[in-house]
């Protein structure tokens, strides 16, 4: 028998929280099996094992899809699970072994992110980072009405430094699995140059670019974010 439709697994990254992917969830709709996971945002390695929990947990074929920083933890969690069948990179780092999140988006100019954040130290060590709210519209969802942004900005989930700092152990699973890459060409915390770059690297099965998308496609930009993961999954099954 052949196996079943995969699930598709879906990882937030910094500076939004799960509900950011209920457009992409809506267009999916009961045709394919979904959840959008809780990512920690305190280590790659560790918010990696958690979605390798999460993975276990479904028992069978997946596809995994990272936003943002959730691209650095699918990349770090997929490797040698022979569970996943495809990677999916929206807006997202696609790192190669030793690279972090913090280096990739410097690796090419155009990224204003630095100067939106606000810190403040931890109890368990370190800082955590947001963006501040009256920047948060401008610099991460340019394309979403005042309103969404500004729940967007209260509900946002900050990231440890040291997330943004981590590198990429090991082999990434985009040299062994299929890819696909969607990203707009007006993402302010990724610079498009980082994403083709990326794209460029993986040679992925699937490649779009969004004229006038933000960093936050997954809000904004929705059905274009499903279609990608549609050819994903469809691709592998």
């Amino acid at each position: 028998m052949p196996d079943p439709q995969p699930t598709i697994v879906l990882v937030h990254g910094a500076f939004a929280e799960s509900a950011s992917w209920n457009g992409v969830l809506e267009r999916l709709g009961a045709a394919y099996d979904s959840v959008a996971v809780a990512n920690p945002l305190r280590s790659v390695a560790g918010d990696a094992a958690y979605v390798q929990d999460v993975v276990r947990g479904i028992g069978g074929p997946v596809v995994l899809v990272g936003h943002s920083y959730g691209g650095m933890v699918i990349t770090q969690a997929a490797a040698g699970d022979t569970s996943v069948r495809a990677l999916v990179y929206v807006n997202a780092f696609a790192p190669d072994t030793g690279e972090s999140a913090m280096t990739l988006s410097a690796k090419f100019p155009g990224s204003t992110l630095a100067d939106t954040l606000v810190q403040y130290p931890v109890s368990t060590g370190g800082n955590e980072v947001a963006i501040g709210q009256d920047q948060y519209h401008a610099q991460f969802c340019a394309d979403s009405s005042d309103d969404v942004a500004a729940l967007m900005a209260r509900t946002q989930r900050p990231i440890t430094e040291q997330g943004l700092a981590d590198k990429l152990t090991g082999d990434p699973a985009w040299r062994s699995l299929p890819s696909w890459f969607v990203f707009g060409d007006e993402d302010k915390n990724i610079p498009a140059e980082v994403h083709r770059f990326m794209a460029e690297r993986a040679k992925p099965r699937g490649q779009r670019e969004v004229v006038g998308g933000s960093h936050a496609m997954t809000v904004a930009r929705p059905g274009e974010v499903a279609e990608t993961i549609i050819e994903a999954v469809r691709g592998v099954s």
